[in-house]
């Protein structure tokens, strides 16, 4: 798909509409919706198929008019790891498909886009909304949507340890806040004099945080940390995770083998890479598959695998990858079924690495779950509602906001806290940029 340049700049993917393929993609139950966007999902639950070609004709009634409505100032974003055929809907309608990296740069390199609609997760569209600028607004088709990973690290679970580890170590500790936390997080980051990171860059910005020569806090996704800690030859013995969140409140005077690390590792995880185990990749490879994974992924994952990296660099593999190669990939199942699309059309053969044809072995399923309530219907309902003037706030993305996955409950901070909020977040983003930029 979309590959990085210096500039944050958007390249096509090359993926091609197939209107006989149908969306991979479930159906949500009517309940699912807002009340604002049950009309959208009742005409979608009444097509007669899920083929590309059924569901982009009933779009282009909804996403024409509006596109003609907003004209340049519209601009429509989409991760990787959207549900079904939804990427390549939202590159045929203009918009910008890529990974968060380059989708958090795109209000801050294109101003003329006042009205920005993002089919992600929540974090993603914050994060967008932190480099904005007052005159841009951010909107996302399902405020519902959200990713474990920063689930299982929010504001209100991280915060206690980070004041402990404050207290503890003063002006000695520096924050790095992965892309997949929320904007108070990244806040976090900017405050400590830390960054924000993303699987791209997360060694860069980590090698950069340990010229500080500080203690660092890694949020959130552990297996990212240690996984980079790695690849820089740090002293994993000096790499230490605390707790799984889950199991309760984190007391650091129980964990004193802290004061010896350099780098902290919040314990959370994506629950799409952690189904990958290392007798998965040599499975692949015993049938002369190359095994490329995410750094999501468990350590021992990694370090068996032929090639590791972000989803650009996934990308990547597939569009030069020889005619005859065979890559067997290990990261969310969407991405997997474009890859193997686009492998397809070139003579390459592409699988996903936990769906092993054999006895013990469970398939990995369509892909990300939370990923996919962003669907047809809240797309086409969003622009829709915008066109009328007649948007849900709920949807509308400020940074700072807090969003209940389950309720949709919000918690939106006050202006002045919030100014305070983007100063910090938004430093921390600068100076990821600013790593990421001068290493090219």
């Amino acid at each position: 798909m979309s590959v990085r340049t210096p500039t944050g700049a958007v390249e096509p993917t090359g993926l091609v509409l197939q209107p006989e393929i149908p969306l991979c993609q479930t159906d949500l139950p009517l309940d699912w919706y807002q009340e604002e966007f049950r009309p959208y999902a009742e005409e979608f639950l009444a097509l007669p198929d899920r083929k590309l070609e059924t569901v982009l004709g009933w779009l282009e009634g909804y996403v024409e008019p509006a596109r003609a409505h907003f004209g340049d100032s519209l601009l429509l974003l989409a991760h990787f790891y959207m549900g079904g055929e939804i990427v390549k809907l939202v590159e045929h309608f203009g918009g910008a498909v890529s990974d968060s990296y380059v989708l958090a740069l795109q209000a801050r390199n294109q101003p003329e886009k006042t009205v920005i609609v993002e089919s992600a997760v929540h974090f993603m569209a914050e994060a967008v909304a932190l480099l904005a600028r007052d005159d841009q607004e951010v909107w996302i088709t399902n405020p519902k949507a959200g990713c474990t990973m920063e689930m299982l690290a929010k504001d209100w679970m991280v915060m206690p340890v980070a004041d402990q580890l404050r207290e503890r170590y003063g002006d000695d500790l520096l924050a790095v806040s992965y892309m997949n936390t929320s904007g108070r997080l990244k806040a976090l980051a900017g405050e400590t004099g830390g960054a924000v990171c993303t699987s791209s860059n997360a060694h860069l910005v980590v090698d950069w945080a340990r010229r500080q020569g500080k203690k660092i806090l890694f949020l959130p996704d552990e297996h990212l940390g240690r996984n980079t800690a790695a690849r820089l030859g740090m002293d994993l013995g000096r790499v230490r995770a605390l707790p799984d969140p889950q199991r309760g409140a984190i007391h650091l005077s129980d964990f004193d083998e802290l004061d010896a690390s350099e780098m902290i590792l919040w314990g959370s995880s994506c629950g799409v890479h952690t189904v990958f185990t290392a007798d998965m990749v040599r499975w692949w490879q015993e049938q002369g598959w190359r095994v490329i994974v995410h750094p999501e992924s468990p350590l021992e994952v990694v370090q068996a695998a032929d090639g590791s990296g972000s989803t650009n660099f996934l990308w990547k593999e597939v569009v030069e990858a020889p005619r005859g190669a065979k890559l067997a990939i290990g990261t969310e199942g969407h991405f997997v079924r474009n890859a193997r699309d686009q492998g397809a059309l070139r003579g390459v053969e592409i699988a996903h690495l936990a769906d092993i044809p054999e006895p013990g072995y469970d398939s990995a399923g369509c892909g990300c779950a939370t990923m996919s309530r962003n669907d047809p219907p809240h797309l086409a309902g969003m622009l829709d509602l915008l066109r009328k003037g007649e948007a849900p706030d709920i949807n509308r993305v400020l940074p700072g906001d807090s969003v209940d996955e389950r309720t949709m409950a919000r918690d939106r901070l006050p202006a002045d806290e919030r100014e305070l909020l983007v100063q910090d977040a938004r430093l921390a983003m600068e100076r990821m940029i600013e790593i990421v930029e001068s290493s090219s």
